[in-house]
This record gives C-alpha cells, structure tokens and sequence, in this order.
C-alpha cells in the first residue's frame, strides 16, 4: 500500500475546509490507521498471538554467565527428571517376574512365550512407567512365526533392556552437552570418556599417567568415523546408533575374552599396541613423527609420494605430525574398507584437486610403486595393464574418471588404495591367486591331521 501518496491526497481534499490543528489531527490519525495496515495487527490486542508457540530460542552470549549458568542447571533439572522415568533395576525385575507369571504355554524349546491377551494383563499390573511398551504396534513387531500368535519372553524383555539403556546412555551423553544442542564436541566427549574409565573393569591396569593418551585414542576413532567433513562436534544420535559406544561399555565385563579385547580399538592392550607402535616410530624421542619416521610405519613399504601427500594434507606442526593426526592415519590404513577411510585416502590420491581420479592421478602414484620394485632387484610391472585392471574392478560412471562414489560402489576401493600406495599392498594383489591356492591347500593338510587325530 502507497500510504504516503494515500496520506497526501487525503490532507489536499480536507486542507481548504479545516483549520491547520484539525489538519494535524487528522494528519496523524490517518497516518496512524495506515501505519497499522502496513505492519499487520497488533500483537497486544489480537488473541491469537498469545497461543502461537515460539519457535526461536536466543542462546545467551559469552558474556551472560547467569543466563548460561540458569540454562545448564535447568538443563539437568530436565534430564535427571527424565532419568528418574526410566525402569531401574528392581521396577525391570518385577517386570520380569509379571511376564514370567502371565507366560502363555506351550513353551518353542526353552523360551517362553505370550499371547496378547496375557501381555495386556501384564500391562495392568507392571505399572505406568512400562505403559509405553505395551502396544499394539511394538508387540506386531515382536511377532514372528509362532503358530499361536504369541511373541518370546525373552525378546520382548531384552527389547525393554535395551530401550531403558538407550535413554539411560542419551540422558548420560547429555549431561556433557555444554551448549545444549544434540552434539558433543571433542572436548565434551574427551569428559564423558574420562569420567567413564573408573566404571570399566577392563581398564582397571592403566595406569593414571597414560589417561590423556587413552581418551585421544578412544575419541579419534568416533571423530574420524562420524564427522569426516571436520565439522569438529558429532550428532548424540549418531554415536548412540553406531556400535563405538558398545565397543566401549563392552570393557564392562569382567571376564572379557583375550581375543575380543584385542579386537576391541577400546581395550587397553589395542590402546597400549597404538601408542607403543607411535613411541618406537618417534625415534628422536620428541613427541612428533617426520616423513622419514612414519615410513617405517607397518611393513616399511608404503612409498614416499604417498607419505609426501600425508603431510601435505594431514594437520602438522613444522612438517611433522603428533598423535592426534597419527591415529587419524592408522585409523584410515586399518579399516581400509570403510567408506570414511576410503574419503581419507581419495583426498590424499586427488593429487590434481579435481574430485576425481584420472590416468595422470593413477600413473602418479603408481611411478613410485615401480621404482620400489626395481630397487628389490624385481621386474616392474607395465602402468597400462594396471590402468585397465583399475578401471575394470571399479566400472566408473565415467570410463575416464573415477569418484569417490564410484570406488565405494565398486567395493574394491581398498584393493585400489593397497595398489597404490603401498609395494606390500600391490604384491599381494600381483600374487593373490598363489596366496589363495597355498591357503586352501594349508586348511586342507588342517582338515586331513583333525581327521587322523579324529581316528
């Protein structure tokens, strides 16, 4: 609306009959009716603004310290009053004891089961708090191929479990929120992990003064795995949908097998194997590996255009990298396979920066790999015939590029990496149908000596 033009035409027609302070008055009183129309209603006498629900919460600034203070106690007045909904230990025995009650017979083996009449009736007697685990829809999920309609004791219960744990373990991630908005920065994590060590059996042996190693160790691997774009904080959703935290409140059980702890990144002989690895690649001892000492870093074959791009890209502190940036490396050279290491190892083979890998990218790196198999005294092999080999396994959109999209699709990205980046890696490629061959005969002369030992 033009309410200048409006406000003109107005004073121009009633200007000859008024005075100058009628003139005034009703200047304004125009103005003040157009003013209005222009802006919307009024906020103080229309109803509806007083229902509708604000949408924008102002964080308060560094510099409010009571208002940041007043938000986090408020905070964990919430999360304690949610804490204090969930099922404890003795309200999950009970619940154990009404379905073992209410079991509807007959029994598949050793598992009891239940109908939906008796899970009602469970309902009725387990209180409110279980109420919302007693639908129609969770127990239809439940349901399998029993001939009767019923669902397994044990697997309803164990369902229960583990929600309870779920909200106990978000509740518990949460109260390390510091700004309150569903993620954990490294520093809130670095917290969580560190009051979490006394409460693990598993990490009992270490000692105090390797703590600090401990916590990076165990940090870096949920950073490197659920924030590859460095955005430096990580969603509470996503560590609790992740198997880390699993992996990690597994070093609960006492009586954790040596097979499983040394699987485990978590355990403190994988944690020990990591940093004891770092301490005899540092050998000027000064807390920070150079090119020259991170070469030696596995077999001792990985080439040195490869390591000049690690240092290229990777963070350093006057062209050598401390431990925070090693486990990063390790992280992405042990699980090869993963698509986030497969990210890690593309940034570093996009030797052009063009998003893509193309035969100059390929014969790079692979120049290096042909120069290490001459100083063994070996033949090297022809780029070409490694080329094509290259693009037949990974079959790329573009039969002259490949993408990081397409070395994951192919699932043959390590294999790819492993060719170019490390002589080990591409010898047993080269040699993998030989490998195979002694390996079958090898679990054949295993089979033949059980079965002797069996006679």
């Amino acid at each position: 609306m033009d309410w200048v033009k409006s406000l003109k035409e107005y004073n121009a027609a009633k200007g000859k009959k008024q005075g100058e302070s009628e003139v005034r008055g009703a200047e304004m009183a125009t103005f003040t009716k157009l003013y209005s129309d222009m802006k919307g209603p009024n906020k103080q006498k229309d109803k509806s603004y007083a229902v509708i629900p604000r949408f924008y919460y102002k964080l308060p600034s560094e510099d409010e310290v009571l208002l940041q203070k007043l938000r986090e106690e408020s905070r964990a007045v919430f999360l304690q009053r949610r804490s204090r909904e969930l099922l404890d230990n003795e309200e999950l025995q009970n619940l154990w004891f009404l379905l073992d009650k209410h079991h509807t017979p007959p029994m598949v083996g050793e598992d009891q089961m239940i109908n939906y009449e008796d899970f009602l009736k469970v309902a009725t007697e387990a209180g409110p708090k279980c109420k919302p685990f007693f639908t129609a829809t969770i127990f239809a999920k439940l349901l399998q191929t029993d001939p009767y309609g019923r669902i397994s004791i044990m697997q309803f219960f164990n369902y229960v479990m583990r929600k309870v744990w779920l909200h106990q373990t978000r509740i518990g991630l949460s109260l390390y929120d510091v700004a309150g908005q569903g993620y954990l920065k490294e520093s809130d994590l670095e917290n969580y992990i560190l009051e979490l060590i006394p409460t693990l059996p598993q990490l009992d042996g270490l000692e105090k003064s390797f703590y600090s190693f401990y916590v990076c160790t165990a940090v870096r691997k949920f950073f490197f795995f659920l924030d590859p774009m460095r955005t430096g904080k990580i969603r509470i959703q996503d560590i609790l949908a992740c198997s880390f935290l699993d992996d990690l409140l597994e070093l609960r059980d006492e009586d954790l097998p040596k097979d499983a702890q040394e699987s485990n990144w978590f355990s403190a002989p994988s944690a020990l194997r990591v940093y004891g690895q770092y301490l005899n690649l540092d050998k000027d001892h000064n807390g920070m590996l150079s090119k020259q000492e991170l070469s030696r870093y596995g077999t001792g074959t990985l080439t040195s255009v490869f390591l000049d791009r690690v240092f290229q890209e990777c963070l350093t502190y006057d062209g050598e990298m401390d431990y925070k940036t090693y486990l990063d490396f390790v992280l992405a050279m042990e699980n090869r396979k993963e698509q986030q290491a497969l990210q890690y190892f593309f940034r570093l083979l996009d030797v052009q920066g063009k998003s893509y890998l193309n035969v100059f990218a390929l014969n790079y790196f692979f120049r290096a790999i042909q120069q290490q198999m001459i100083q063994h005294g070996q033949e090297p092999i022809s780029f070409a015939d490694v080329k094509d080999e290259i693009f037949d396994m990974v079959k790329p959109a573009d039969p002259l590029k490949i993408t990081l999209q397409d070395l994951i699709n192919s699932n043959h990205g390590e294999t790819v990496v492993s060719i170019l980046i490390d002589l080990n890696g591409f010898w047993t490629y080269e040699n993998r149908e030989v490998l195979m061959a002694e390996n079958n005969n090898s679990n054949q002369s295993e089979s033949g000596s059980h079965q002797d030992q069996d006679i």
